[in-house]
């Protein structure tokens, strides 16, 4: 349940604790408010909102009851010790296109704690109150976002380039929609053809919303030096390292990436982190 995607703790749109998870969000036959709860070895779900039908089918694809293991061969001893180690650890297929590459597009090329701030408020400001008992709010739909200016966007932390990327996929929503249908390669391949949306954007979404278990966010800050140190014990690597030494995991390479983030492997930091950015207007 941890793998759902959100924006902190404080995210009006997701919950998550230890025995349960909350989740807001829209489908095409409206609002829903989900709740997946521990009970045991079961999961138990409860859905409120038009939408909620919908959401209790789609239940044990957000769980990971699609993700599969065929293929997956943890032959490095640190994979296959955090493969024991993490062996609830699958990937989710929310089929909530839109709403997660909104969410990713907030977290490209800034710090995480800038990201979650502007999209918490993006959500509080343009979202909706979700239905059922717990008080949640469902981020804005496509339709809100394609009318709102690039210029009301920068209050969340957005300048005018993410902000257009923003309003250019609430244009073409449904169409975004649609790559639950595909097959993940084809379907990162059309997040692609949208300005502002590259490969790493395209890897990002897949993960949580198509269950794509290969993706891999090529031009991401932190991977490639995760990568070396996990696999060479180099504290820098780029993109060609990543992806030669990932190769032979190809199928799960999104997968493994997962299983090293939830290790917390990488090498030791070094300096200040990146300054937190204001752009919000006076």
């Amino acid at each position: 349940m941890r793998a759902l995607q959100r924006a902190g703790g404080a995210d009006p749109s997701v919950r998550v604790d230890a025995r349960e998870a909350w989740r807001a969000t829209r489908n095409q036959d409206g609002l829903a408010t989900v709740r997946y709860a521990a009970d045991g070895a079961d999961i138990v779900v409860e859905a409120w909102g038009p939408g909620a039908e919908l959401e209790l089918e789609r239940a044990p694809d957000v769980l990971g009851g699609a993700d599969s293991l065929d293929g997956f061969t943890p032959v490095h001893p640190l994979i296959a010790d955090l493969h024991r180690r993490f062996p609830g650890l699958r990937i989710t297929k929310t089929s909530a296109v839109f709403e997660a590459l909104v969410h990713t597009v907030f977290e490209q090329k800034v710090i995480g704690a800038e990201a979650r701030n502007g999209y918490m408020r993006l959500i509080k400001a343009l979202g909706e109150p979700a239905p059922g008992p717990a008080g949640m709010i469902v981020p804005p739909g496509a339709a809100r976002l394609a009318r709102t200016p690039y210029f009301e966007f920068h209050s969340f932390a957005l300048e005018r380039r993410r902000a257009e990327t923003v309003i250019r996929a609430a244009r073409r929503a449904g169409w975004l929609e649609a790559c639950v249908d595909l097959r993940p390669e084809e379907a990162r391949l059309r997040m692609t053809t949208l300005p502002g949306i590259g490969a790493w954007t395209a890897a990002q979404v897949a993960m949580v919303a198509l269950g794509d278990a290969d993706a891999v966010p090529v031009g991401d800050y932190h991977h490639p030096n995760m990568v070396a140190w996990a696999f060479t014990g180099q504290r820098v690597g780029d993109d060609a390292m990543m992806l030669e030494l990932l190769e032979p995991y190809r199928g799960h390479r999104g997968r493994v990436l997962r299983l090293l983030l939830a290790g917390g492997v990488g090498p030791p930091r070094r300096g200040p982190r990146l300054a937190f950015r204001r752009m919000e207007l006076g």
